[in-house]
């Protein structure tokens, strides 16, 4: 559902009064909050998910969020019991599986998110409801969006930040080289265990603003539009939360003013930022060769 279904808001070119009427509606102002807290969680977890090379684990925790959202509406509760049990659990599922082989460890989980997914579909086949439906739940909307769900939100990913600004020196020490870290003390697989957990409950609040589809989106792409530009931990990781950050509000905005889904907008938007830095990155590399090639020789110089 989207507010063009019920209402046709017009962009007038006139900044002030345009968001002075978008942010008159109280659910306008939930979906802007909301999506605030979203987008920095999402950027801090997904920045050590690009480092850590772990994007088919998001992926999967991401793709089972759908299954839990429509399991929990047909039991008759809320999405966001199904959201956040579903994707903390898969979390620990495939912190379980790491065990093994990698070749193994992947194809079980991608055996297992097929099913679910199929499940998925099933379960919202069989529900009857009026309010939520499956592009809902696969694409976002911020109609529904609640004070006490925004409160919800805001105190998980406090916690999460919370957790991760407590890990936060040897889980990255744990990314670049785990088997140095290891070496030294560190307790790699309980870091492995504890992240995946964070991933969980990041991916089931961010489900409720990009939907189930999108959310790897806002995860995976500012984090790697971020490590693309700079090389410098702290930097990339400020760029991440600012990218996502805009993405989230400029895509709330667009949606706000079209019949689009939310989910559409905010990846759109994001990727567009990541093909441009790949262009910056590509423009300096072939500036640097040219400049590297017009360097006199020794003979040059001394002729």
């Amino acid at each position: 559902m989207t507010l063009a279904e019920t209402a046709a808001p017009v962009w007038s070119w006139n900044l002030l009064a345009d968001f002075q009427e978008m942010w008159s509606y109280p659910f306008m102002v939930n979906a802007f909050r909301a999506g605030a807290v979203v987008a920095v969680v999402s950027a801090v977890v997904g920045w050590f998910v690009v480092l850590r090379r772990q994007t088919f684990a998001a992926h999967t925790v991401s793709a089972v969020a759908f299954p839990g959202a429509a399991g929990a509406l047909l039991l008759g509760f809320s999405a966001v019991y199904g959201y956040f049990t579903l994707c903390v659990a898969s979390a620990l599922v495939i912190a379980a599986l790491r065990g093994g082989g990698e070749h193994e460890e992947s194809a079980l989980t991608g055996t297992v998110q097929a099913f679910l997914l199929a499940s998925g579909f099933l379960f919202t086949a069989l529900y009857r409801g009026l309010l939520e439906g499956p592009q809902t739940i696969l694409f976002g909307t911020f109609l529904g969006i609640t004070s006490s769900q925004v409160t919800v939100l805001t105190v998980v990913g406090a916690v999460v930040l919370a957790v991760l600004a407590l890990i936060g020196r040897p889980l990255l020490f744990a990314s670049v080289d785990p088997q140095v870290a290891g070496g030294r003390g560190v307790p790699v697989r309980a870091l492995s265990v504890v992240f995946l957990v964070l991933l969980g409950a990041a991916t089931a609040e961010a489900s409720q603003i990009t939907g189930t589809l999108l959310v790897f989106a806002l995860m995976v792409i500012p984090a790697a539009t971020a490590q693309v530009l700079t090389a410098r931990p702290a930097l990339s990781l400020t760029l991440a939360i600012v990218l996502a950050f805009a993405a989230t509000w400029l895509g709330l905005t667009a949606a706000y003013y079209s019949p689009y889904p939310l989910g559409f907008f905010v990846t759109t938007i994001a990727f567009a930022g990541y093909l441009l830095a790949l262009g910056r990155r590509s423009l300096r590399e072939v500036l640097g060769r040219s400049r590297a090639g017009a360097v006199p020789t020794a003979k040059e110089v001394v002729a």
